[in-house]
């Protein structure tokens, strides 16, 4: 719903918004009573006499600059306040402990939430117990409608005041109240993002249920269950933030097959013990006994493997279609795609609506990604395959370091490049997902679609060749099997630890030690400073990593655990970890996201499926190439002229880096 302000005065006479957010409330009278839920002085009026209740909800809170201007304050108020129909949000204000100060708490009456209901397209509960798209004019018809806090769950209530916010546009040519000429709003401008560059909204956050988040958490993560309240998650956190963990728990128990099968074919299998200790020890392991146990569990492995990727990716379809009709995000109507906030250009009249607004054409944006965005992404896969060519330089030394010296400590050295490598490829996935973003917004999409479409595409091929191209390189060119278990157990083991400590550990301590001593709640109204506590929390930072993360694990198993049959097991270790962490994080350390319902959210899995299915038929080639690889090759690797002992056993372990950048190949 497109809304605009009319006037100056936020356009409501009539709804009695202008008056009271002038009346400074009196501490202990204003917000002490928000927790509470309780109406009190400081909070407008409803224009309609249906929504007139004794409770009201703290939903949102909005804090302002700290130069702005009382008067400014009271006509964002008002704006707020006024009914839809004459260009306002509709929704509830309250100016905070004092009417001059920096927030603006926000709640929303009855109509309002059932006729956003309407517009996104929620399914309700209708009277016969199935889930209807809602209507409003038949809103006695569903179950619950009179009582909104059972009837929307508290993100689908924070997502509509945000909906209603984003929607307010001016009518006319108009000036602010207490800003500079220069900052006047044009016809049809976004009010809420000009008010937000001229720095008169710093942030817009919804804030914690404390009863609900106490609940949630006990039954989450702080006790021994192991199922996952997801229809609570989705109630408090949103569908979005519901799918992700679904997933993650249907994936994570989906582990348990591949996992039982590699321990059996890891415990039965003689030869992969023998090959296994030899990818650790760094020292060639001589057997005289037959190798056809292995050859089976590895043709096994990859079958297996094969057809439970299928069929795991075809349940979860299933169990998300019954996810979505069970939460009402079966039938999402799809808003209007007004321009995405950053987006600029000349203004003009768009030949498709009609409305003014900024114009940029596509050959200028196609310019942009061809002379910038496409080199740039180039020089990050140029620097991914340097850091290839430094991780086999770095082996090489190391395994000649083993054959003279055949010590523990050369034997532990084997790892390093591994595990440099790897920190390596961390930190440039980390920098270069910033470049990325950066490099997206240069290119000036119009819509928040397209400049998602776009971030991922940078992010998908970048990712997967900063993830497989070393493995691929190995597998398929030097044929290294030992060396390619030896990088992947490498892989696992560190990547996981590295993400818990920057995801969870650092977070934790910089909570811990640097934010929690300045979060402090005075006597007079510590409800509001509790408020402003959670607005100093760092913004959640989506999902989005958490998916692709998810698809290179999903690689991981599908391609190369024929090799290393004990890839199951540690993805099932870290993903179990990972349900409980994830869980903690988001309640803890990060602010309360706003949750759009998973129609508008699944942009993000659907921009993941398609990549999925075609890693999946990439994976019914490769893993079987890989398989035949591991067991066409004597002894798992290349062939070659041992080079003459040198101080010990060691000595008569062949070069795992043939063909390196020191020119070790002696075959």
């Amino acid at each position: 719903m497109n809304k605009a302000a009319g006037d100056e005065d936020g356009g409501g006479g009539d709804s009695e918004t202008a008056e009271q957010p002038e009346v400074k409330t009196p501490a202990g009278a204003a917000l002490s009573k928000l927790g509470a839920a309780t109406i009190g002085p400081g909070w407008t009026k409803v224009s309609c006499p249906c929504c007139v209740s004794e409770r009201v909800e703290p939903l949102v809170l909005v804090k302002l600059g700290e130069k702005v201007r009382p008067e400014t304050k009271r006509w964002l108020i008002r704006v707020i306040g006024t009914p839809q129909k004459e260009g306002g949000a509709a929704l509830l204000a309250h100016p905070g402990e004092d009417a001059s100060g920096d927030i603006i708490v926000l709640s929303a009456p009855r109509c309002t939430l059932l006729k956003a209901t309407e517009e996104l397209g929620l399914c309700k509960t209708y009277h016969n117990e199935e889930m209807e798209a809602f209507s409003y004019n038949d809103r006695d018809n569903f179950k619950n409608a009179d009582n909104m806090e059972v009837f929307l769950t508290l993100a689908e209530r924070q997502h509509i005041v945000k909906y209603e916010l984003d929607g307010l546009r001016a009518q006319r040519d108009l000036r602010v109240p207490g800003l500079a000429d220069n900052y006047t709003l044009q016809h049809r401008d976004n009010i809420w993002q000009k008010l937000g560059e001229a720095g008169v909204i710093v942030d817009t956050l919804p804030l914690h249920n404390p009863d609900q988040l106490k609940d949630l958490s006990e039954a989450w993560y702080s006790g021994n269950q192991l199922a996952q309240p997801l229809d609570s998650v989705n109630g408090y956190f949103g569908s979005s933030v519901a799918f992700y963990f679904s997933f993650l728990d249907f994936y994570t128990w989906s582990l348990l097959p591949p996992a039982i099968l590699g321990l059996s074919i890891t415990y039965f299998s003689g030869e992969v013990q023998k090959e296994m200790n030899e990818s650790v020890s760094g020292s060639l392991v001589t057997s005289d006994e037959d190798s056809g146990l292995a050859v089976s569990g590895q043709m096994v492995q990859a079958v297996f493997s094969m057809l439970w990727s299928t069929v795991v990716m075809e349940l979860w379809k299933r169990r998300s279609s019954s996810l979505s009709y069970r939460w009402g995000t079966m039938h999402l109507a799809e808003r209007f795609a007004e321009p995405r906030p950053g987006f600029h250009g000349d203004l003009g009249v768009n030949p498709v609506t009609g409305r003014v607004e900024p114009l940029f054409s596509e050959w200028q944006r196609d310019l942009r990604m061809a002379l910038v965005s496409v080199p740039v992404v180039g020089l990050f896969l140029g620097l991914v395959i340097l850091g290839m060519l430094c991780f086999y330089w770095g082996e090489a030394q190391v395994q000649q370091l083993h054959r003279d010296w055949d010590s523990l400590l050369s034997q532990t050295l084997l790892y390093m490049p591994s595990v440099l490598h790897i920190a390596y490829t961390n930190v440039l996935g980390t920098v270069y997902r910033t470049v990325a973003r950066s490099l997206t917004e240069y290119e000036n999409h119009r819509e928040e679609s397209s400049f998602e479409n776009h971030l991922t595409a940078k992010v998908l091929v970048f990712t997967f060749f900063n993830c497989f191209a070393v493995l691929f390189h190995i597998a398929f060119y030097k044929q290294d099997v030992p060396l390619l278990r030896k990088r992947l157990a490498s892989l696992l083991i560190v990547t996981q630890l590295l993400n818990q400590v920057t995801e969870v550990v650092i977070p934790f301590l910089v909570d811990r030690f640097i934010s929690a001593p300045n979060r402090t709640e005075s006597e007079d109204d510590p409800q509001e400073d509790k408020f402003r506590n959670q607005s100093n929390l760092p913004v959640f930072p989506g999902l989005f990593a958490e998916y692709i993360e998810l698809l290179v694990q999903f690689g991981y198993l599908s391609l190369f655990s024929c090799v290393f049959p004990l890839t199951a097991v540690l993805l099932l270790l870290n993903n179990l970890t990972e349900i409980r962490t994830d869980a903690y994080k988001i309640c803890n350390l990060f602010r309360k996201p706003f949750s759009p319902p998973r129609g508008q959210h699944a942009r993000v899995a659907g921009r993941l499926r398609d990549p999925e299915f075609r890693l999946r038929r990439v994976q019914l080639l490769a893993a079987a190439a890989v398989a035949v690889v591991a067991e066409g090759v004597p002894g798992g690797r290349v062939e070659r002229h041992q080079p003459p002992a040198v101080g010990g056993s060691g000595g008569a372990r062949a070069d795992l880096c043939e063909g390196g950048v020191d020119g070790a190949d002696t075959r």
